[in-house]
């Protein structure tokens, strides 16, 4: 009989056996801390679970109608010493649940330098952390070593037990970068940057994915993440520059056009600013950078008259390089803008167009405001246009 169990739990064993436990197993020194955090989060609960479990069937058994021992009280309604025992367990287990969140919410902040690359082994005073700019691409992962001026294409290589510094931003799609034997998941938004300091205890290759859906490429957006010694980065790197080419903003734009299952790709020089021009979504030549317009926004932005400009600033790249504009006409964004004077002396320049219904702004559901057309005397500076270059 117990053969043919055996037989039985075979198929459970060998689905066990594909099952990847790298979470529960990591081998970075934030992702062990996580994983404790888990368990003792798991444990505190089965304080509760398992007793009230063991107490429904012992209940059910021993109140039985076939137990005529059993004390029949049809009248009994309440019990202090009951009440208190249910209470306060479940309280003390969110007391320390809380306390235990509060302090690992503030001890494993992504944003916040780390301390330790142990548990037994602090941050050396002049250690300096290895930088490195990741940009979540459709649908490949970039990562950029600023400091080395050498990039790469779904590899990511780290010496270990050295502090790692993350920045990270997306293209165009909201992300998600995580490499669980290292660190939890840290979202990549366009236009914005998310920080993450991690550590890689020991030497070996892992495997890094996306944990939020981007698309119809999002099944192969995985890389991999090397944990080398320090002797073995320094190779890897000069293996990079020998062998990679040159990131420039021109190879980037083509880069990040949608591609699906990209091999591994290096590059020996990269642009120095071209991660700040991706964060601030002004990669092309002469483009506005996000930061220079929210800098004129916080000084009181452009008022009515330059509704007609905003309109051009879509920075969706499928919109604005090569697809269908939103909001009709052709394709262009803001690339400066003037003072009212210079404005009028350069209108000879500028080519007007005029405003008609379907090119006016409006909110879903709003009822449309009145629309005047604007004279063909109007001056440059009161009438909506598209500059050419302004």
């Amino acid at each position: 009989m117990s053969r043919f169990r055996l037989i039985a739990l075979l198929p459970i064993a060998l689905l066990m056996g594909g099952c990847n436990f790298v979470v529960l197993d990591p081998s970075g020194d934030i992702a062990i801390q996580q994983r404790d955090i888990v368990i003792l989060s798991v444990v505190l609960m089965l304080v509760i679970i398992i007793p009230v479990m063991a107490l429904t069937v012992w209940f059910a058994w021993r109140y039985r109608s076939s137990n005529k021992e059993a004390t029949y009280d049809p009248d009994w309604h309440h019990s202090t010493q009951l009440e208190l025992v249910i209470w306060a367990a479940p309280l003390l287990i969110i007391i320390c649940l809380g306390a235990v969140t509060w302090m690992s919410t503030h001890l494993l902040d992504p944003y916040r330098p780390l301390d330790r690359i142990a548990a037994d082994t602090l941050v050396k005073p002049d250690a300096k952390p290895l930088e490195v700019q990741v940009v979540a691409l459709d649908w490949k992962w970039l990562f950029i070593y600023p400091e080395l001026g050498v990039a790469s294409v779904n590899e990511l290589a780290a010496p270990v037990d050295r502090p790692l510094s993350f920045r990270i931003t997306s293209s165009a799609v909201m992300n998600a970068f995580y490499i669980p034997a290292m660190a939890g998941m840290i979202y990549a938004m366009p236009g914005m940057e998310s920080r993450l300091h991690a550590v890689i205890n020991n030497a070996g290759t892992y495997r890094g994915i996306s944990a939020n859906y981007s698309g119809a490429g999002f099944s192969g957006m995985h890389f991999k993440f090397h944990g080398m010694s320090d002797a073995d980065f320094d190779k890897w790197v000069a293996g990079v520059k020998a062998g990679g080419g040159d990131l420039t903003r021109a190879v980037y734009l083509d880069l990040e056009k949608p591609s699906e299952n990209v091999p591994i790709t290096h590059y020996a020089q990269v642009d120095p600013v071209l991660f700040k021009a991706i964060l601030n979504m002004c990669v092309e030549p002469g483009k506005m950078c996000m930061s220079e317009m929210m800098a004129l926004d916080a000084k009181g932005g452009l008022g009515l008259g330059g509704v007609s400009n905003v309109m051009n600033i879509a920075y969706d790249k499928f919109n604005r390089r090569g697809g269908t504009t939103v909001l009709g006409g052709d394709q262009g964004f803001v690339i400066g803008l003037c003072s009212p004077e210079e404005l009028v002396e350069s209108g000879a320049k500028l080519s007007v167009v005029r405003t008609t219904p379907s090119t006016r702004l409006i909110g879903a559901g709003l009822p449309l405001p009145a629309f005047t057309p604007i004279s063909s005397s109007a001056t440059p500076f009161s009438a909506p246009f598209r500059p050419s270059n302004i």
